[in-house]
């Protein structure tokens, strides 16, 4: 996967001809100056693109509308320098399609006591033409994000990157496409959904192909291929298995649905081990490592899963924490430090292992096909976010947990999957409650990447809804939540 610098943001500071020409350049001096610091900084992850101050209606309504019509363009980040009259927005306001963040900034960090005059308030107004700025945003009810803090404090730096990369996640929301081979598991709930409303609302294309379109492409594999697939496993992975043949079957399946998605454009897809048809095994192995490469991924027919795994790990292209395709297996009711574990049969992401993970072949026993190989790992420790999207009926809603992910200290040898051990914030029964209450579904995406607030940045450009689950969630406060959001989403229909 391409890193983050691939996506552009323009960077478009207002202002007006009353300060005359020399402000107006000291203005286009500055921001100048601001682009080129930014993309050199390791803080900030997507490339800014600088513009031309703009000084009327028609300069900013031709500037975003050309915003829109970029499209490596991810996004828009307004700063006004001086006194830009917001009236003048008005036209450009309405025209833009890309996500908008206003950045409430100032050249300057610190006041110069001794030399300040009117020429330097005429010049550095942001502390009231950001205000102005945000008004007509107000007023106009747009969906934007605001930053206010230094532009070279680390902080600052850092919420603009959040906000980047969920921008970039909007970006790739609307070219993803996932695969769907077969249906979704049968009598299963949570994992079906409104596929025409996650193309309207999510941009998501999810398309139906039969067990017997990849087994043609399985099939038709060379001996070739497979060992320059096998040669790759044995660079990234240990071998820990004198049954070869079946992880050169996860290779040919590897080879074979990487064919299959590229040939078409897809960018996730999804299996179902209720429906294998001629298929030897499950893909476990091929979907493990074909998630390592930015390939969104889920199980049993989980089409939005599949599709937020990708997204997710497109917002973190250049990250090394890891994001992975997740689902609740058991709990660790300890009181001292109640734990969920997470896992799936076959299929995590092996970039959350904390150690080179092992290639291993063991029974499955679902699905009635040969044994798998699959990789088996023990997780990394860190903090982390936990994230699902579920359809609501008349919404879609994506529901994120906090985590603090602990080390395994413990063997399972009669369990070998890879695994992930977490402390879920506020605590392992509000968390889980919270969950459940919200309607969260036990498929999700773990990411050590991102954070929640990364996450609701994406929600609110996506315009759905979004519930957070962290260090201060209390059970009956969210209830209230849950309520209240039912009223306003109904309002907004």
């Amino acid at each position: 996967m391409a890193g983050l610098k691939q996506y552009e943001f323009w960077f478009v500071v207002g202002s007006q001809d009353l300060y005359g020409p020399e402000v107006l350049k000291t203005v286009d001096e500055h921001s100048r100056e601001m682009v080129d610091e930014w993309n050199k900084s390791a803080a900030i992850p997507c490339t800014l693109m600088w513009k031309p101050v703009v000084r009327n209606a028609e300069e900013i309504y031709d500037t975003l509308t050309a915003a829109n019509a970029d499209p490596k363009c991810a996004g828009v980040i307004t700063w006004m320098h001086t006194f830009s009259p917001s009236k003048m927005w008005i036209p450009g306001f309405k025209a833009l399609q890309k996500p908008l963040l206003h950045l409430n900034t100032q050249y300057n960090r610190d006041i110069p006591w001794n030399e300040i005059d009117m020429d330097f308030m005429n010049l550095n107004q942001s502390a009231h033409g950001d205000r102005e700025h945000g008004y007509i945003a107000a007023r106009m009810r747009l969906q934007q994000k605001v930053i206010s803090g230094w532009w070279k404090e680390e902080k600052t730096c850092k919420r603009m990157a959040g906000w980047m990369r969920a921008a970039v996640g909007a970006f790739e929301s609307h070219r993803t496409r996932v695969l769907r081979i077969g249906d979704n598991m049968r009598n299963v709930a949570v994992t079906d959904g409104d596929k025409v409303e996650a193309a309207i609302r999510l941009g998501w294309r999810v398309d139906y192909y039969g067990v017997g379109d990849v087994i043609r492409e399985v099939e038709a594999v060379t001996e070739d291929e497979i060992n320059a697939q096998m040669a790759s496993y044995g660079e990234l992975y240990d071998m820990a298995t004198d049954n070869v043949e079946s992880v050169h079957y996860q290779a040919r399946e590897e080879v074979a649905l990487k064919k299959f998605m590229d040939k078409r454009g897809y960018t996730a897809f999804h299996t179902n081990f209720e429906d294998l048809q001629q298929l030897r095994q499950l893909p476990g192995l091929a979907a493990q490592d074909l998630m390592r490469q930015g390939y969104g991924f889920s199980a049993e027919g989980d089409w939005k899963t599949a599709a937020l795994c990708h997204i997710m790990k497109a917002m973190t292209a250049d990250c090394k924490g890891g994001t992975a395709f997740m689902e609740d297996y058991t709990y660790n009711f300890d009181p001292a430090c109640g734990m969920n574990m997470g896992s799936h049969m076959l299929e995590v992401c092996p970039t959350v292992a904390s150690t080179k993970p092992k290639i291993e072949v063991h029974p499955l026993g679902i699905g009635g096909r040969e044994d798998p190989a699959r990789l088996t790992f023990k997780a990394k420790s860190g903090p982390a976010v936990l994230a699902t999207i579920i359809d609501m009926g008349d919404r879609f809603r994506m529901i994120v947990n906090d985590l603090d992910c602990q080390e395994q200290k413990h063997e399972m040898p009669k369990l070998p999957v890879a695994a992930v051990l977490w402390k879920p914030l506020p605590d392992l029964e509000t968390s889980a409650e919270a969950w459940i209450y919200a309607g969260g579904a036990h498929h999700s995406v773990i990411s050590y990447d991102l954070t929640a607030e990364d996450l609701r940045d994406f929600a609110e450009i996506m315009d759905i809804e979004y519930i957070h689950i962290g260090a201060e969630t209390k059970i009956d406060e969210l209830r209230k939540e849950l309520t209240w959001n039912d009223l306003v989403w109904k309002l907004k229909k």
